[in-house]
C-alpha cells in the first residue's frame, strides 16, 4: 500500500495554472500534489555571445528552491556564492527538455529563460518543473507571435516528465517524498508528446533493478506523461 493510498500507475492530482506572473511573457503554476514549482518564461531579444550570428535563438532554464519549501529552512544559494551541483544538474536537465522540442532557428537572435522556483516540496520537483516549464514557454511564444516577433511556433511537440521507482518491491508511479526517500530505486522519465524519450534517469538506492523492473517503469512513465501532456493540452486550449 502506497502512502497516499493511489494505485501503483496514479499520479497525483496535477493542475497547471497559466498567466500566474504579471510581468513574464508566460508563466504556470504546477502542482503535483504538494509539490508546488512557479514557472515563469522570459524573453531578451539577444542571443548568447557564442550564438550570435548563427541564425539560432536559445532556451535555458534555471532552478531554485524557497528556504521553506521544504520541512526546515535551507538557506538561499546565492548565500553560498554559487549554485548547488543538484541545482545545476536540474536546471540543466530542464533546458535540455524545452530545447529537445524547440526549433531554435524560429527564434533568431533570441533568448528565453525559463525560471522554475520550488515554493513547496513534496518529490517530483524536477518533473514538475519539466511539465510546467513547457506550458509557460508556450505562452512565451504565443506571446511572441501576437507581436509578430516570430513567424512560426517554434514547438515541434510537448515535453513532460515523472518520476517512477521501486517501493517496497513494486514499480510506482509519481513518488512523493516519502515514498521517494525510502525507495529502492529512484527514476526520472523525460518523454515528448509523441513518446519520444529525452532523457532517462535512473538510480538503485538499495538493491540493482532488473531489465524487467526498468521497462515496468517505462510503461507507467509512458501512461503518466500522455496524461501530463493530455492535462498541458487542455490547459493552453
Amino acid at each position: 500500500m502506497r502512502p497516499s493510498n493511489r494505485a501503483a500507475d496514479a499520479l497525483r492530482p496535477v493542475t497547471l495554472e497559466r498567466a500566474v506572473a504579471r510581468y513574464a511573457e508566460g508563466s504556470c503554476l504546477v502542482s503535483f500534489g504538494n509539490t508546488k514549482v512557479l514557472c515563469t518564461a522570459s524573453l531578451e531579444e539577444r542571443a548568447p555571445p557564442w550564438l550570435r550570428g548563427s541564425g539560432r535563438g536559445w532556451v535555458t532554464a534555471e532552478y531554485a528552491m524557497l528556504p521553506r519549501a521544504t520541512h526546515e529552512r535551507t538557506r538561499r544559494e546565492v548565500n553560498s556564492g554559487k549554485p548547488s551541483g543538484r541545482t545545476q544538474e536540474i536546471q540543466r536537465l530542464i533546458g535540455r527538455s524545452l530545447r529537445a522540442v524547440t526549433n531554435l532557428s524560429a527564434i533568431t537572435d533570441k533568448q528565453i529563460t525559463v525560471d522554475c522556483d520550488v515554493i513547496q516540496a513534496d518529490g517530483g520537483t524536477r518533473t514538475a518543473a519539466i511539465t510546467g516549464a513547457w506550458v509557460a514557454l508556450h505562452d512565451c511564444f504565443t506571446w511572441m507571435r501576437s507581436r509578430s516577433m516570430i513567424s512560426v511556433d517554434p514547438l515541434r511537440d510537448h515535453v513532460a516528465a515523472v518520476s517512477c521507482g521501486i517501493y517496497k518491491g513494486t514499480p510506482v508511479l509519481d513518488l512523493e517524498y516519502e515514498e521517494d526517500s525510502a525507495a529502492d530505486t529512484d527514476a526520472n522519465f523525460v518523454l515528448t508528446g509523441k513518446g519520444g524519450i529525452v532523457e532517462v534517469q535512473g538510480t538503485a538506492e538499495a538493491e540493482p533493478f532488473t531489465e524487467a523492473q526498468l521497462m515496468e517503469m517505462l510503461r507507467l512513465a509512458r501512461a503518466g506523461t500522455e496524461r501530463l501532456v493530455a492535462l498541458q493540452k487542455e490547459a493552453i486550449a
